[in-house]
C-alpha cells in the first residue's frame, strides 16, 4: 500500500474540476482546507453527510476553513448530486482515483473511503480521521473539534 500522509507531513498537492470551477489544494496556502473524501454521489450515508452541513449553515459557516468533498464520480454527477439535495460544498471530481490513493483513501477494488483530512495555512497534514467502516461521517461539531485542536494559526 503506498504511503499516505500523516499527521506532520505536507499535503500532497492536487488539482481537480469541481462543481465551482477547478480547485488547486496549493492555491490556498494562508487558509485551512477540509477534503471530505467520501464513497459516492447520491448514496445514504453520502446524502445525509452533505445534507447535514447544508442544514446547519451558521455553524459551518463558522468553521473558518475551506472545505471541499472529494468522490470519483464526475462533475457533472456532483451537480446532480448538488443540485438534487441542495448542497452547499462544493464537490471535486477524482475520476481516475489519483488523490484519493496519494491521501490514502482509495479502496483496493476502486472506489474512495470515507476519510477527513484537515491541512493547515502552511500546506501540512493536522488531522485525519479514517474510519473503520465508513457508515458514520464527521458532524460540522467534530469537524470544529478537530479544526479547534489545531495549533494557532500563524499570525500576520
Amino acid at each position: 500500500m503506498a504511503k499516505r500522509p500523516e499527521v506532520g507531513d505536507p499535503a500532497p498537492d492536487f488539482k481537480l474540476d469541481g462543481t465551482e470551477g477547478r480547485f488547486r489544494l496549493s492555491d490556498r496556502r494562508g487558509e485551512r482546507v477540509v477534503l471530505l473524501f467520501y464513497p459516492g454521489d447520491n448514496t445514504a450515508v453520502c446524502t445525509r453527510q452533505f445534507c447535514s452541513y447544508r442544514d446547519q449553515p451558521e455553524a459551518f459557516a463558522g468553521l473558518g476553513a475551506t472545505v471541499v468533498g472529494i468522490s470519483s464520480q464526475s462533475v457533472e454527477s456532483h451537480a446532480e448530486f448538488r443540485d438534487r439535495h441542495n448542497l452547499t460544498v462544493p464537490l471535486l471530481a477524482d475520476n481516475d482515483g489519483a488523490v484519493a490513493k496519494a491521501y490514502g483513501a482509495r479502496r483496493p477494488i476502486g472506489g474512495t473511503n470515507r476519510v477527513v483530512v484537515i491541512v493547515d495555512e502552511e500546506g501540512i497534514v493536522r488531522y485525519r480521521h479514517d474510519p473503520v467502516v465508513g457508515l458514520s461521517y464527521q458532524t460540522v461539531e467534530d469537524l470544529r473539534e478537530a479544526l479547534d485542536s489545531l495549533p494557532a494559526r500563524p499570525s500576520d
